[in-house]
């Protein structure tokens, strides 16, 4: 029975997974003892690699996948983005995930589950890219490290770099459009200040 992935020209694997599946070792008989050997000392077996797996096996680890890893495998090739599955079920997992962790969710009215470019518009690229850099790792007691499920996060950086990610986690949507509307207030403020001081030094100067 042939296997349905079969069917499907876009579900098979590359050129280079199936090289790797067929440069395979000969099989040891009485009469070639060094084929045992063979692949090991000789440079010609290629080790195998993550796409010299069936596309079944492709498909489960998908599964096990959350939403930004999912998508990151997704834009790897072209075989693995007609392969995993990014639909509204593992968004909505994601962000109940985060909801249940206590995590900063997108604070967007206008969450677009269609597509993953309507998705990841807005603040949820920003809470992706805070998981990749290892930003919310530990941010509460008993969290850890997201990214690798380890109960501490080795991925600390400089404090040059933890200041510059503070000021990510700081600066989020709201507060940049707070400080976009105080920035021409207190442009006009000073502007009016200094017109001020200059239009009232003549009169004094002129009393006198």
């Amino acid at each position: 029975m042939t296997s349905p992935f079969a069917r499907l020209p876009f579900l098979r694997p590359t050129a280079a997974s199936r090289s790797a599946v067929s440069s395979k070792a000969k099989p040891t008989s009485p009469e070639n003892p060094a084929a045992a050997t063979d692949g090991v000392h000789s440079g010609t077996r290629r080790p195998v690699s993550f796409l010299s797996l069936p596309p079944e096996i492709h498909l489960m680890i998908s599964k096990e996948l959350i939403y930004p890893d999912a998508l990151s495998l997704k834009h790897t090739c072209r075989y693995f983005f007609h392969l995993v599955d990014t639909g509204i079920r593992l968004k909505i997992s994601w962000l109940i995930e985060r909801r249940q962790l206590h995590l900063e969710c997108p604070n967007d009215k206008r969450c677009d589950l269609g597509s993953d470019l309507r998705f990841c518009r807005g603040s949820v690229s920003l809470l992706m890219q805070r998981r990749r850099e290892h930003v919310e790792c530990e941010s509460r007691p008993g969290l850890g490290c997201l990214v690798y499920g380890t109960p501490t996060c080795t991925h600390r950086r400089r404090l040059d770099v933890r200041l510059k990610r503070w000021m990510r986690v700081q600066l989020t949507s709201e507060l940049r459009w707070v400080l976009l509307i105080l920035a021409p207030l207190i442009i006009g403020w000073l502007w009016m200040a200094k017109l001020v001081f200059f239009t009232g030094t003549p009169s004094v100067s002129s009393s006198n």
